[in-house]
């Protein structure tokens, strides 16, 4: 068996409320982290994933390389996605138990890594559960100490673009993978995993539903994704 969370990240889009209801048919509660600019751009999906019960996490208001920013960029950038997130959380009359956050590109800030650190921790930020995870590098990069949630295997889905040559193939390739260069391989028996999605309307539009072709066949070959927890 293979244990894992699933967050899907980039919300809100058009197509988020479709993602929702897919999960919510297969029992999946997924955290989906936001970008300010988007929950601008449309709230009512956002809202949607609130009432349906999903956790809705921060990332970031405008998605920047967090390295290319100073540290008051870094603040503002956070604190601009939690005021939106605090009245979204309002209007779906929802209460916010727990704040994740996710790095954009998962970068973690830089020479400003440490600091943004003592940040989140000292501003009550939720450390997703990740003591489950076995990986020697998880632990050498010291993602088991940081607060972000950072993720073991990502589709790489936002690739489907025109003319880009990255194919659902591609992503076949990558799921099926038992010695990938970074991250875990998926498929090993035993294995456990923070899954990386992404809610875009363009590969929408290059690959229809394709959320449901990718989480299918993983539960089809035998992973289950359990509900997030978070450290105290």
């Amino acid at each position: 068996m293979i244990k894992a969370i699933l967050t899907i990240d980039d919300i809100a889009s058009k197509n988020t409320s479709a993602i929702v209801d897919y999960l919510q048919e297969k029992g999946i509660q997924a955290i989906m982290f936001a970008v300010g600019q988007n929950l601008e751009k449309y709230p009512q999906q956002a809202v949607y994933a609130l009432k349906h019960g999903m956790i809705i996490g921060n990332h970031s208001y405008s998605h920047p390389a967090f390295s290319s920013l100073s540290m008051d960029e870094c603040v503002k950038e956070i604190e601009k996605c939690e005021e939106l997130l605090d009245r979204l959380y309002q209007s779906a009359g929802v209460k916010r138990r727990f704040r994740p956050f996710r790095f954009p590109y998962g970068d973690k800030g830089g020479e400003n890594k440490a600091a943004l650190q003592k940040y989140l921790t000292e501003n009550g930020f939720d450390k997703v559960k990740d003591t489950q995870i076995p990986y020697k590098w998880w632990k050498d990069n010291g993602f088991n100490k940081d607060i972000d949630t950072f993720w073991t295997f990502d589709f790489e889905e936002y690739n489907i673009r025109p003319d880009s040559g990255f194919t659902k193939d591609d992503v076949w390739r990558k799921i099926h993978d038992l010695n990938p260069s970074t991250g875990a391989a998926l498929l090993a028996d035993g294995g456990r995993h923070i899954i990386l999605l992404h809610a875009h309307d363009e590969t929408e539009e290059m690959l229809p539903e394709y959320y449901k072709l990718f989480i299918d066949h993983l539960t089809e070959n035998g992973v289950e994704f359990e509900k997030p927890e978070f450290l105290g």
